[in-house]
């Protein structure tokens, strides 16, 4: 091994790489994870190269072995990383030459570890993009199943944190629930811009080697190669975007996660989470804590925080490969984890969560929720809106005073701030009432909520369907790669 590493540096170096420089460069703890991804791509290059004729049949034969050992290894957790070596790509070429002699040396024709990282990662993230897809997905579904089975349940619907419009759950669930769906629509258009393949771009300026990169793209279940070679080895957009997607998935899952946490206390009293996704206290014998949304909230610090990581190191850096972009991998690779984790989480908590309707419809009767549909009626009298708002707003006032409900008040009373209230403003005022009559599209009645649970579950089926067929295709190509 030690003659293998000689080899590679001792060409334009006097001097051997001192253990402090090996320690600070090497990127092994973390793109090991990309071991399956790399063994993959030269899989795929070799086949590539012995097809075109760039390396002698025989040599490539006992590459393609020595790669199918090496990944019946890797896939076992048994392949030993020698950590005297910077990075997944060495090692592995390293352990091929060790156990196939100088052929294995040939596996590197054509291409560079500059287009072979990119590729790997892509492949890696690829896979992630399709996972957090399918978590965000299920988080949907779970939230639509609520709204199915509470339709007609009524609870306040709030504006800076105070009530303004009665709405149903089935209306706040699904409103969380489109979010999610642009979220998972988002980890997909990500995978489909970086399903390009950068391999055979080499280290920037591509090779003089007769290669077919469409072949490998194939192979490795790329849509098609990537189109500039310096473009592509210096391209790390995909993970930016990943990055971003990750980040407005935490957004949304944490403020999902602060309203449940709000609507679990006494004061709220809406819901009531399962046993098995809240804990105790050390000391308070009562206490059912929301743990798990809690810790949601909180992971969405770091999933930002690896956005900023990658916009700040990629900014102002030139053409083509720096070294800086080895520091692309752990920020991503743990934001997509949590992400995903959270999702799958916070799927298990909705569905075993009970809410609490009578709570939900008492609390709705507080705070004249109501206003706005009587100034809503007076216009239907032909008061204009602006001057419907201030009669409305008089007689807010006045039931505040009253300790009263603007529908508790007489019909007297009411008429004293407009002539043109009459007594079918008590058709309109009861807060079920005010929910039904809100059928515009998007709206909430339980008419609107129901095409809008199509349609969710529509977007649900079909993107299921697309991450399913995409899964497939890359089971596909690995499948067709280790026969």
């Amino acid at each position: 091994m030690i003659a293998l590493q000689q080899a590679l540096w001792s060409g334009r170096f006097s001097a051997g790489m001192d253990d402090s420089t090996l320690a600070f460069t090497s990127s092994l703890d973390v793109d090991s994870h990309l071991a399956f991804y790399d063994v993959m791509g030269s899989l795929a290059h070799v086949r590539m190269l012995k097809k075109c004729g760039v390396i002698p049949a025989e040599d490539a034969d006992k590459i393609i072995a020595g790669l199918k050992d090496i990944l019946v290894k890797v896939r076992d957790g048994s392949f030993e990383f020698d950590y005297s070596l910077e990075d997944v790509h060495t090692c592995i070429e390293f352990s091929l030459t060790q156990a196939i002699g100088p052929a294995g040396g040939k596996l590197h024709t054509g291409r560079s570890r500059n287009d072979q990282v990119a590729t790997d990662f892509r492949m890696y993230l690829r896979d992630d993009a399709l996972r957090a897809a399918e978590a965000v997905n299920g988080l949907m579904m779970a939230l639509v199943k609520v709204a199915e089975d509470n339709g007609d349940a009524v609870m306040p619907g709030f504006t800076h944190m105070q009530h303004a419009q009665p709405v149903t759950l089935a209306q706040h669930m699904l409103a969380h629930a489109f979010k999610f769906s642009r979220d998972a629509d988002r980890f997909l258009d990500a995978f489909r811009r970086m399903d390009k393949c950068p391999l055979g771009a080499a280290a920037l300026a591509g090779t003089t080697y007769p290669i077919d990169r469409r072949m490998t793209a194939e192979a490795l279940a790329f849509r098609e190669p990537t189109e500039n070679s310096m473009d592509s080895v210096s391209d790390r957009d995909f993970v930016t975007e990943l990055a971003y997607c990750a980040a407005q998935t935490a957004i949304h899952l944490s403020g999902l996660c602060e309203e449940l946490v709000l609507w679990s206390s006494q004061e709220f009293g809406f819901i009531e989470m399962d046993d098995r996704y809240t804990t105790g206290s050390s000391i308070m014998p009562q206490k059912k804590n929301p743990d798990i949304a809690e810790l949601v909230r909180g992971k969405t610090g770091s999933v930002v925080g690896a956005l900023m990581t990658m916009i700040t190191m990629t900014k102002g850096l030139p053409l083509t490969y720096n070294r800086d972009l080895q520091e692309d991998k752990r920020p991503v690779m743990e934001s997509m984890a949590t992400v995903i984790a959270s999702a799958q989480m916070m799927s298990k908590v909705i569905a075993t969560t009970v809410f609490h309707k009578d709570r939900m419809l008492e609390v709705t009767s507080r705070g004249q929720i109501n206003a706005t549909d009587l100034a809503d009626y007076l216009v239907t009298k032909g008061v204009p809106f602006r001057e419907a708002h201030g009669i409305v707003g008089a007689a807010v006032r006045h039931s505040i005073d009253s300790g009263r409900n603007l529908e508790d008040m007489t019909l007297d009373e009411l008429r004293q701030f407009s002539d043109r209230i009459e007594q079918d403003v008590y058709d309109i005022l009861p807060v079920i009432k005010c929910v039904e009559r809100r059928n515009s599209y998007g709206g909430t009645s339980p008419q609107s909520t129901d095409v809008q649970i199509s349609k969710a579950i529509e977007q649900i089926m079909l993107r299921d369907e697309v991450i399913r067929q995409e899964s497939q295709l890359i089971r596909n190509c690995w499948k067709a790669l280790t026969e």
